[in-house]
């Protein structure tokens, strides 16, 4: 399955969680906010396939749904909505 991830740092509330599940994925910036290490929050690069299952939980037990996860990358995603 691809999947790609990124964090909403706006609701983000630094509970930890996504870092303790997929430390390999997450990690906080000086704010104590959470991002994919895997590109700096872009949601451009496809996670690899050994860490999928630990992003699809930080997804799932994020309380506040900051986690997003998508089969497609997000500047993608950006791209659709701007051409309508």
């Amino acid at each position: 399955m691809t999947l790609y991830t990124r964090v909403n740092q706006e609701t983000c509330i630094s509970c930890g969680a996504c870092g303790e599940i997929a430390p390999d994925v997450f990690a906080y910036d000086e704010d104590g906010l959470s991002y994919s290490l895997l590109d700096q929050n872009d949601g451009a690069v496809e996670v690899p396939e050994g860490l999928v299952e630990e992003v699809e939980e930080a997804h799932e037990e994020c309380p506040t749904e900051s986690i997003r996860v998508a089969e497609q990358p997000f500047a993608e995603q950006v791209e659709k909505t701007k051409a309508g």
